[in-house]
């Protein structure tokens, strides 16, 4: 059994860690890692607008060095042997840079790319960036009609039947993807040495499935043939209502979407248009990439999104489930800040959603198309355990939020991230979707957590939403117990979410599920206590919660074993027990925990995150749970 006063101890430490690190404005946040590409993607397009010179890319240099792995390449996760395409783009940034190809680590590098089938082999986003400057055919770039843009609301395809990440970043490219470009850039430079059959030999068809997707590489070649004769319908028209869309939706702040590959294609499309560096759309937006930068004495690099919003909330509601007052100043602070962070304004959502009024939140700083439902609803837990000096303001701006997320539920009973029914799967299919992210689909983690949110603040909502919602997270449990996490790695996190959703709000109806969820995570714990889970889980299902052990997946673990628990009245005492021990012994002095791996899920199999403050709220979140059980 723990000792009761180290543990003590230990959440008193991170308590205090966390609390030196709010902001003045009452906000906390930290840094979203991902792989190199984001960084290696600015680098050229600083190159393309010709504003490399006011930007310390000599340290984005030192930085992409500095990751590059024994084994020659990048990674797109930590320890996962290296990345093709993320390999070829960091190649790719290094020699606009000035990097001689003939440099050792380039050599390197090389021979990594070539093993593993070179530019032909990699994904379509980078083909399009090598394509920017002359180094890969645009024959090889799927065609996007720009008419898509004019098609209404009612018909079976529209752009709103993308995921909003999808959406906002494929406007821009429609602009792209018509006008072709090859921009000058200083150096120029050829990747000729990265195509393993040689450039000569080289094939620019889109690859084959043999299955029934390839309906769209004749559609391809029908798109490409108008193009090229000029014969494209609509095309004038669906380049000005792409070149609307986009600025309509830039933020004062100059963000698209809040996220860099929307902001970057957007930037890249009004480059095709014509616009000059000067022009206040084009300044915000670079302005924008900016703030999402990083720079220390000896490295510069950029996050693909940033996350104040999302880790705000959480470090609230770990610091009050851990024994600090509702009513300490930090956290109604940050409840103030977060209540002035709510969204009012009608976004992408409503196209779909005709009766939802706003109230949402979202993740970033700026992002008021674009508010989600997952970070909506911790911040409501958030808001309900803070005591604000102004009550009456917070329970209406709770029930405002209830409502926009009530209205976005989805038919199958679940909820998406950001979207109603972005359900057409078919999407993925198509040769441009080849990250299999295009839709936004309900998944059993954000269903979870709006559950949560209902049963954890003793909310209302149509007690039909909510027995559709449970039947979806029914039918969402896999055979061996868990569930799937979409936003979080992976069966430990989806797990942990859906056992703390049940407990609130049908621990007497579906105490079944909940025990063999429960069991799952028993069933999965390490031989030192704790519980990791590998990126690799995505790809491989057997897999599913195992992989070294790190503090934030110890963490949702002990959340799931201990809601669970008490819900069911049932305690896996010594596993919690153990991992709580893991936990305490792996702590550092100044309070906080350190992990290399990454936890977050961008797009499962393609893009992942390490959140650099998951390994230090969900571990004083177990802890100050733990430590209530332990009174109770």
């Amino acid at each position: 059994m723990p000792d009761k006063n180290l543990v003590k101890k230990s959440i008193s430490a991170i308590q205090n860690y966390l609390l030196n690190l709010q902001k003045p404005e009452g906000y906390w946040w930290a840094e979203l890692e991902s792989n190199v590409t984001i960084t290696a993607e600015i680098v050229l397009l600083h190159k393309i607008w010709e504003t490399d010179n006011k930007r310390p890319l000599h340290k984005a240099k030192l930085y992409l060095i500095s990751q590059q792995r024994e084994h020659g390449g990048w990674e797109l996760f930590y320890g996962d042997g290296g990345d093709l395409s993320t390999s070829i783009e960091a190649y790719m940034a290094l020699r606009l840079l000035g990097v001689s190809k003939t440099n050792e680590f380039m050599l390197k590098a090389r021979e990594f790319i070539i093993k593993r089938g070179g530019i032909s082999c990699s994904r379509i986003f980078t083909k399009l960036h090598l394509a920017l400057i002359g180094c890969y055919k645009w024959q090889g770039i799927p065609s996007i009609p720009p008419w898509i843009m004019l098609l209404p609301e009612d018909f079976i395809f529209t752009i709103y039947e993308m995921s909003s990440w999808a959406r906002s970043s494929t406007v821009p490219l429609l602009i792209v993807f018509d006008k072709k470009p090859i921009f000058s850039v200083n150096p120029t430079i050829e990747l000729d040495e990265l195509y393993a059959e040689g450039i000569n030999n080289a094939s620019f068809d889109l690859p084959r499935q043999y299955d029934w997707t390839d309906i769209f590489l004749g559609l391809d070649v029908a798109f490409k043939f108008a193009d090229s004769l000029n014969l494209m319908p609509l095309r004038e028209e669906g380049l000005k209502a792409a070149e609307t869309w986009i600025l309509e939706r830039q933020e004062a702040t100059g963000d698209w979407g809040g996220i860099i590959p929307a902001m970057l294609n957007s930037l890249l499309a009004l480059r095709c248009l014509g616009y000059d560096v000067a022009d206040p759309f084009v300044v915000r937006g670079l302005e924008a990439v900016d703030r999402f930068a990083i720079e220390t004495e000896d490295s510069y690099r950029v996050q693909a999104c940033v996350s104040p919003v999302w880790d705000t909330a959480w470090v609230v509601r770990s610091l009050i489930d851990s024994g600090i007052s509702p009513a300490h100043s930090a956290v109604v602070k940050a409840g103030e800040w977060l209540l002035r962070q709510q969204i009012l304004d009608y976004g992408d959502w409503a196209v779909k959603n005709k009766f939802g009024q706003p109230g949402g939140w979202a993740f970033e700083f700026m992002n008021r198309f674009y508010p989600d439902i997952d970070d909506t609803a911790v911040v409501v837990m958030a808001l309900d355990a803070v005591e604000l000096p102004d009550e009456e303001l917070k329970r209406v701006a709770i029930a405002r939020a209830v409502e926009w997320v009530a209205s976005m539920q989805c038919q199958a009973g679940g909820w998406a991230a950001f979207d109603v029914d972005n359900d057409q799967d078919w999407l993925n299919g198509i040769p441009y979707g080849d990250l299999k992210a295009m839709i936004d689909s309900n998944t059993a983690d954000v269903t979870a957590r709006v559950l949560e949110m209902v049963g954890c603040c003793g909310l209302s909502m149509d007690n039909r939403q909510v027995q559709r919602a449970i039947a979806f997270l029914e039918r969402e449990q896999e055979v061996e117990g868990c569930w799937f996490g979409r936003w979080g790695v992976n069966y430990i996190y989806g797990t942990s979410g859906v056992i703390s959703a049940l407990a609130m709000v049908a621990a007497e109806t579906h105490q079944g599920y909940i025990e063999k969820g429960i069991n799952w995570l028993v069933g999965c714990q390490n031989a030192d206590g704790g519980w990791g889970e590998s990126c690799w889980s995505y790809n491989d299902p057997s897999l599913k919660g195992k992989g070294k052990s790190t503090a934030s997946q110890t963490a949702w673990a002990l959340i799931g074993l201990l809601v669970g628990g008490k819900a069911i009245g049932n305690f896996a005492r010594d596993a919690i027990d153990r991992g709580v021990i893991f936990l305490v012994s792996t702590q550092n002095s100044d309070g906080s925990w350190f992990e290399s791996e990454f936890t977050g899920t961008g797009f499962p199999c393609h893009f992942y995150i390490k959140y650099h403050f998951y390994q230090q709220y969900f571990p004083l979140m177990a802890l100050g749970k733990y430590e209530t059980y332990l009174r109770e």
